[in-house]
């Protein structure tokens, strides 16, 4: 008889999968010259929107530049030291913050007038913009490495210059980017270290 307890999505994944995900995974400084297709950037927001946000809240709002023009938008806001690495990559993912974000709420989040917790209220609606905004990126960076995608996160800009270039007129606020594509582990550097279990954390 089939354990009643059992769950086909409580079976870790496979070693394999752990290693492209994190183990071997890396964030690339160069880049192969291989696009990145509109197919291709459909399916990673088709995963990665799947990932938890408070009250489904979903705030991130996402541009990927890739043509010519919209990466020489976006030039002038990168640091010196990324502006190189980061106009060479395919495709560079703007990760925004909706700060109406909750007049969705409605439609995302039905089961109750969640709208009403953030109307009137700055701070807590900076709060959970940034937050879940920070945490969509983050499923993105994983979503792409799960379909073989390599990244790049920055937080080297001038996100004024960002929010200027590429959200004028709208309540869209900068975060951070993301260069993707395909790297190049000719430029990899050396992986930096992590800290071990007992400096990060403790069991209580």
């Amino acid at each position: 008889m089939p354990d009643s307890n059992y769950h086909p999505h409580n079976t870790p994944a496979s070693e394999g999968v752990l290693d492209q995900l994190f183990r071997d995974a890396r964030s690339h400084n160069g880049w192969q010259d291989r696009a990145v297709s509109d197919e291709r950037l459909q399916a990673l927001y088709d995963l990665w929107k799947m990932g938890p946000t408070s009250a489904n809240c979903s705030p991130a709002r996402v541009v990927f530049a890739r043509t010519p023009e919209a990466k020489r938008k976006l030039e002038p806001a990168l640091s010196e030291g990324n502006r190189a690495k980061t106009m060479a990559a395919p495709v560079i993912a703007i990760i925004g913050m909706d700060m109406l974000f909750y007049e969705k709420l409605p439609q995302l989040f039905p089961h109750a007038d969640a709208r009403s917790w953030f109307v009137g209220k700055p701070a807590m609606i900076e709060d959970a913009a940034f937050r879940n905004s920070s945490l969509q990126g983050a499923y993105l960076i994983l979503a792409a490495r799960a379909l073989g995608i390599d990244t790049g996160p920055m937080s080297g800009i001038d996100k004024a210059k960002v929010d200027e270039a590429f959200f004028a007129g709208t309540d869209v606020r900068t975060n951070f980017i993301c260069s993707l594509g395909y790297g190049d582990p000719a430029k990899l550097f050396g992986r930096s270290p992590r800290l071990s279990f007992d400096e990060a954390c403790r069991i209580e």
